[in-house]
């Protein structure tokens, strides 16, 4: 009888156990070989035939010395919108961050993760860059989830990431089209991150003590066109300035 007893407790433990653990066909990081990564492979040997030779030097001197890039800027994720190809920009001189929408979170010191700003902290506080521009875009898919409120609830992150631009979500009631709202929301969001940007204590004092400025752009991916935000707070061609 206490043998019994002991075995179906064994019995129950095991099932318990059992049910706590993972499913048998838990994904697993993929050893499937090169020809998964032939765009990028390709990409690559494009690179060391190309750029490569023409950047040799740079890059060999940035690995002796260091990295010291005179920007920081903040983009989207968007695979369209790359800064060192708009800016030109070779081997270490921008550091860049990338996020959905260009979003920046106000300051928050606390115990949860913060990606954006440890990257900022970073430039700031370690490289010393000089100036930050956030560059929003056209078309910005981040922007499309935060217009459409039915979409937020979709997504496991992205709904709540975007939450940080709700303030930018009405900048365009009341204009004709729905290009023209979008456009006004995009804009609206990099002005928010540049207000975000100056919560930040020791950025703030960079900013007051003029070693650092603070910059917004656009770039209109149709045109390839970039605007800059101007002392007036709009948005004007590059070229203008």
């Amino acid at each position: 009888m206490e043998g019994s007893a002991l075995t179906s407790h064994d019995a129950q433990r095991r099932r318990r156990s059992s049910d706590r653990q993972a499913p048998e066909a838990a994904a697993q990081p993929c050893g499937c070989g090169a020809e998964r990564l032939e765009p990028l492979i390709a990409g690559y040997q494009r690179f060391r035939a190309t750029e490569w030779p023409r950047e040799r030097e740079r890059f060999e001197l940035t690995a002796e010395q260091g990295q010291r890039p005179h920007s920081l800027v903040i983009a989207c994720s968007d695979s369209r919108v790359d800064p060192q190809m708009i800016f030109g920009a070779g081997p270490g001189e921008l550091f860049v961050i990338r996020n959905v929408a260009s979003l920046v979170p106000p300051y928050e010191k606390d115990a949860a993760h913060h990606g954006t700003s440890a990257a900022i902290e970073f430039a700031v506080r370690i490289l010393g860059v000089g100036r930050i521009l956030v560059l929003g875009h056209q078309m910005c898919g981040g922007i499309g989830v935060l217009l459409d409120e039915g979409a937020a609830g979709e997504f496991d992150f992205a709904g709540r990431w975007m939450d940080l631009a709700r303030a930018a979500r009405h900048a365009g009631d009341g204009l004709d089209s729905p290009e023209a709202r979008r456009t006004a929301c995009e804009q609206a969001a990099v002005r928010l991150s540049l207000a975000n940007l100056l919560t930040f204590p020791w950025l703030a004092e960079a900013v007051r003590e003029g070693k650092l400025s603070l910059h917004g752009g656009y770039f209109d991916i149709q045109h390839a066109r970039l605007l800059i935000l101007g002392d007036d707070d709009e948005f004007v061609a590059a070229e203008a300035l």
